[in-house]
């Protein structure tokens, strides 16, 4: 039955992966440590070397949804789609300028999240807590998307997309995920970011060998235009949705380092240097993206169909298309270990920034540092099953909702957090002003405009809602300052 040997082949990968996840990177945990201090379980005990944390960073930021939602939106809405493949070639640039230093600020302090750099640079625990509480608002639906690929790998492998099965095997994965981050933090999810960067390449050169045996790439593209062309699409955006491509790939850039938990994974590096190499070779992990970005293009001219708003299907439905049923299942198997690092390391950014930002900060300031670690983890727990039960309980497309506004959040992150490496900051004021105008204006320009990832300015057309808010944001956080320091120098001389 081809469905079953499919599905016997995740099952040995998935199966693999939790042998991983069951053995946690003993560079940080063994020798005799211990667990019992947050920079162990968050961290790893800040001594992830180059080529760990080129896996650990690639596998938390291109996540198993990532896989399949780039491909499907090529194969539905055209070129539009290749925008993840522009913020994915400048985000790393653009962190090199910053994450080096904040890493090793952070290893100076002590510092463990990106609210801890705020509290410590600001001294302002509001700032710091308005920053933590959208940092962890913005994370959540980002961990159920990670549900939404792995419904999308059971539903290829005829599990009922919302049937008992198909919940039943994402409570199964959950609850291996949640019981390895529960005792070893940052150190489960290792392994398997090892094992995963190892299968997507391996995924990658398969996918362009079958591809290769069975179809002229010299027809493809025009195959793929062609049937493009008869919904209306096409394989090049229009010149006049130039600037909404643009501000979509720049601001997703910089919202992609300011989610708390890609911070969180630098923080781990051994050194600043170790991020400084690092970053450059994390555009190997764009290149694989842009092989799984070009089978959407396949898809696409070999005509392959999806249900009516389920473009993540596309590349699962083209696997099973291309491959025999164990290498089908075997690569279906791939985006299933994928979905495991994120999904671990976003719950534990969460439960890092509530531990240290909210529960110590504002609950039980005299808690020790084992204390700390056993609000962490419990919160882990928490976090994994809220997100598990707004899987089971809602539709996909709220997930998603979610996420495009938790992004547009966490952009009005960025001026407090980048500025705390500019020579003259900032007062907390004007931060605080200028977070909470552009968490307004975000929410507003996204719900209201029909959860659309753009908004109409006049005299410049469609332009991404979350930069939009940012501008609003960093003009008002330039705004005050300035009417504040008119308002000191006048209280000065006045006599």
């Amino acid at each position: 039955m081809r469905y079953g040997t499919a599905l016997a082949g995740a099952v040995v990968v998935a199966a693999a992966s939790f042998v991983a996840v069951a053995r946690p990177h003993r560079q940080a945990v063994g020798r005799g440590r211990s667990t019992t201090d947050l920079d162990d379980w968050a961290l790893a005990g800040r001594a992830n070397g180059g080529l760990i944390l080129w896996c650990v960073l690639g596998g938390t930021i291109f996540t198993a949804y990532t896989f399949l939602a780039v491909p499907g939106v090529v194969h539905s809405s055209g070129g539009v789609g290749f925008y993840a493949l522009a913020y994915t070639t400048i985000v790393f640039p653009l962190a090199l300028l910053v994450l080096p230093r904040l890493t090793g600020i952070a290893r100076r302090h002590g510092y463990v999240s990106g609210a801890d750099l705020i509290r410590g640079s600001y001294r302002s625990p509001g700032l710091a807590l308005a920053v933590a509480l959208t940092g962890i608002l913005a994370t959540m639906p980002y961990i159920a998307l990670q549900l939404v690929g792995l419904r999308a790998v059971l539903a290829a492998l005829g599990l009922e997309l919302h049937g008992l099965g198909s919940d039943l095997a994402l409570v199964a994965i959950f609850a291996v995920l949640a019981l390895s981050t529960y005792r070893h933090g940052l150190a489960a999810p290792t392994p398997v970011a090892v094992l995963k960067a190892v299968l997507v390449i391996l995924a990658a050169a398969t996918l362009i060998v079958l591809v290769s045996r069975q179809h002229s790439w010299s027809t493809i593209a025009a195959s793929a235009q062609a049937a493009l062309e008869d919904r209306a699409l096409t394989l090049w955006p229009p010149p006049e949705h130039g600037l909404a491509y643009a501000s979509l790939a720049v601001g997703s850039a910089l919202a992609l380092f300011a989610f708390p938990h890609v911070l969180m994974v630098a923080l781990s590096a051994r050194s600043e240097r170790t991020v400084a190499v690092t970053l450059p070779a994390m555009l190997g992990w764009t290149l694989l993206l842009g092989v799984f970005a070009v089978m959407g293009v396949v898809a696409a001219a070999v005509g392959i169909e999806v249900p009516s708003g389920r473009s993540d299907l596309a590349i699962p439905l083209l696997i099973e298309r291309l491959a025999s049923p164990w290498l089908a299942g075997l690569l279906l198997g791939v985006i299933a270990v994928a979905a495991l690092v994120p999904a671990a390391v976003m719950s534990i950014g969460v439960a890092t920034l509530f531990a240290r930002n909210v529960y110590v900060e504002y609950v039980n300031r005299g808690a020790s540092s084992a204390h700390e670690v056993k609000v962490a983890r419990l919160m882990s727990l928490l976090v994994k099953l809220g997100a598990l039960g707004f899987a089971l309980g809602f539709q996909n497309q709220s997930a998603i909702h979610l996420h495009l506004l938790g992004a547009a959040w966490v952009l009005q992150t960025l001026p407090p957090l980048l500025l705390t490496l500019a020579p003259r900051r900032p007062g907390r004021t004007a931060l605080l002003s200028g977070w909470a105008v552009g968490m307004v204006s975000s929410t507003a320009m996204v719900t209201l405009g029909g959860f659309s990832p753009t908004v109409d300015v006049p005299g410049a057309g469609p332009v991404y809602a979350g930069v939009a808010a940012l501008t609003l944001n960093i003009v008002t956080v330039w705004a005050v300052e300035a009417g504040g320091r008119v308002l000191w120098s006048e209280s000065r001389v006045r006599p």
